[in-house]
């Protein structure tokens, strides 16, 4: 069960050409694996996610996941993914928490989620782009400094009212 059976077909190293056995799986004088033969029945054409996979690093693909960015819908979501492909770091996309519609399955923000040895190059390729801030944490207003802000606006605003109230009193 998972294996599969030894098959009758030539395969041929890629580097010295040599021809092997069906049952092989790596080149005796190289080492490195084998393929098909150009007159075999196996499929020659790579398909699309094929190709992803080629442009992955592994060594980007290494930890537990971390959000890097979000993105306000699915197709500007794919959009983060593509950039970060290019660079062969492997991200995935998930539905923000809070936020649900099933109605519209594209629709929504979405977090960019990328494997933590693949974070630092992640976080270049989207400040390069200019998608994410180079100071995050600036990004987020402190909860005590968007107190202190509330409380001096409010009594400006009180101000304002007690001196209009006095002069329209005299």
């Amino acid at each position: 069960m998972g294996h599969s059976r030894p098959t009758s077909e030539a395969l041929i190293c890629p580097t010295c050409a040599s021809e092997h056995p069906g049952d092989e799986r790596f080149c005796a004088d190289c080492g490195v694996p084998l393929v098909h033969g150009p007159g075999s029945a196996a499929p020659q054409k790579l398909t699309e996610r094929h190709l992803r996979a080629r442009k992955i690093k592994p060594q980007l693909a290494e930890g537990s996941l971390v959000r890097v960015a979000g993105a306000s819908n699915q197709a500007e979501g794919e959009f983060v993914q593509g950039l970060l492909l290019e660079e062969g770091v492997p991200s995935l996309l998930r539905r923000s928490a809070g936020f649900d519609v099933p109605d519209f399955l594209a629709a929504g923000p979405r977090d960019v989620m990328v494997p933590a040895a693949g974070v630092a190059t992640a976080r270049e390729v989207l400040l390069e782009a200019e998608l994410i801030s180079p100071h995050p944490e600036r990004a987020v207003v402190a909860p005590a400094r968007l107190l202190a802000g509330l409380v001096a606006a409010f009594a400006l605003g009180a101000v304002v009212i007690w001196l209009a109230t006095v002069l329209l009193a005299h």
